[in-house]
């Protein structure tokens, strides 16, 4: 938060910390910077890498600000919802991979090129994360916290969970959360306020610009296909199971390199490509990873858990608070899914014990499992690589934690545990 080095060198302090302290196995730690969602960081960079030798990240800001309009507040709406839609059956880390990159393109065309001291820049990035973080608690799909708490509330129930039950549960608490996530991210927008030109303009030159070059279209179909196999995962898994969403977009990024323009040049070319590749994002988001690996296998997590089962706790508004609280804060420090595997259980142990049926205060972790809003770990990593400070996010994540935690408090017990 105080960033005294850049973010890249802070990542790496995990590392550092175990070597020292020898807390877990070193190769949990640093297995972390060779995960799954950095392959398909690194896949996402090379293949937007292209967009700006090609014109094409031009075209599609023209194509976006053209469509949306350039007004903040409604830039602000769109890409909560967009974000937040697609996270709901697709993981939260393909969402913010995919859909930020496009951002970024449309900021930089008006000018948003150091995102640090651009508010409509950060506060687009930051919606963009939040939002994907949101949207996942909309349905089973939107990340595997979800699919963690569904396998113990099969193993309560000893049946069969239905997915269409998940969605009518959450639908009031995902109204609630949309609602207040977009008005706390406009209430300091003016509604006048713009990204710098009118809509007239970005039409204009819509007009202008030629028909998509052959090096333009070759650069964006291997990015939507890329995308559309990562989201149509289930469709071909059982055919080749190891193609998931990471190697989907690496391979993609190989591909890229075999193809040349109509002059016999390569489209991408790595002494070129490693230029635009955004190398600090992929490490602060391993150490993200990383930090929440020490703090899980070390025992940390569980020794807060258990600190939490000591609160004599006895069912209610003060539970449903008190569980609400450790959900959010846990999975700002960890991953969403490393603090439903920590807390669902211990949240099971707890309301076992005191007699009460566990089912209402599960759905109450679940809530908290899937939101998070203050530190660069986990997909929030991703706006942080592109330039966001992590004491905006703080800033701002500290406020809207707040509100959440009240909000949801109240709207669970009422729904879930009363």
């Amino acid at each position: 938060m105080t960033g005294p080095v850049d973010y890249a060198v802070t990542a790496f302090l995990p590392i550092a910390v175990n070597a020292v302290l020898q807390m877990v196995d070193m190769k949990s730690i640093t297995a972390n910077y060779a995960s799954e969602t950095i392959l398909l960081l690194l896949g996402a960079s090379i293949l937007t890498a292209s967009w700006e030798q090609t014109g094409l990240d031009k075209r599609i800001a023209i194509r976006f600000l053209n469509l949306i309009g350039s007004n903040l507040k409604k830039q602000v709406v769109f890409w909560f919802l967009l974000s937040a839609i697609l996270s709901s059956v697709l993981p939260n880390a393909v969402v913010c991979a995919t859909i930020t990159p496009i951002a970024v393109s449309m900021l930089n065309y008006i000018g948003e090129r150091d995102v640090a001291s651009s508010r409509i820049a950060s506060k687009i990035l930051l919606t963009i994360a939040y939002a994907a973080g949101v949207g996942g608690l909309a349905s089973p799909l939107g990340g595997a916290m979800n699919l963690v708490v569904i396998d113990y509330i099969q193993q309560i129930t000893g049946s069969e969970y239905i997915y269409l039950d998940w969605v009518v549960r959450f639908f009031p608490i995902m109204i609630l959360l949309f609602v207040s996530n977009i008005l706390f991210l406009i209430r300091d927008v003016d509604k006048s306020e713009d990204l710098g030109a009118s809509n007239e303009y970005f039409a204009n030159e819509l007009k202008k610009m030629d028909k998509m070059s052959f090096e333009e279209k070759v650069s964006l179909a291997l990015f939507l296909i890329a995308t559309v196999l990562a989201f149509a995962r289930q469709a071909y898994q059982n055919i080749l199971p190891g193609l998931k969403p990471a190697y989907v977009f690496l391979t993609c990024a190989i591909i890229a390199f075999f193809i040349t323009d109509t002059s016999g040049n390569r489209l991408l070319m790595w002494k070129s490509v490693q230029t635009k590749i955004i190398w600090e994002l992929i490490y602060v988001f391993a150490g993200g990873l990383a930090a929440g690996t020490l703090i899980n296998d070390s025992g940390a997590a569980v020794a807060i858990g258990n600190a939490v089962s000591q609160m004599g706790l006895k069912g209610g508004l003060v539970t449903v608070f008190v569980i609400m609280c450790f959900t959010l804060v846990l999975s700002d420090v960890t991953s969403n899914t490393a603090t439903a595997a920590v807390a669902v259980p211990i949240v099971v142990s707890i309301i076992q014990g005191i007699g009460e049926n566990p089912l209402p205060y599960i759905y109450v972790a679940t809530v908290g499992v899937n939101l998070s809003y203050c530190f660069p770990t986990s997909i929030r990593a991703i706006p942080v690589g592109y330039g966001l400070q992590p004491k905006y996010m703080l800033k701002e994540g500290l406020k809207l934690s707040a509100i959440v935690i009240v909000l949801m408090t109240v709207s669970c017990y009422f729904l879930f545990a009363r």
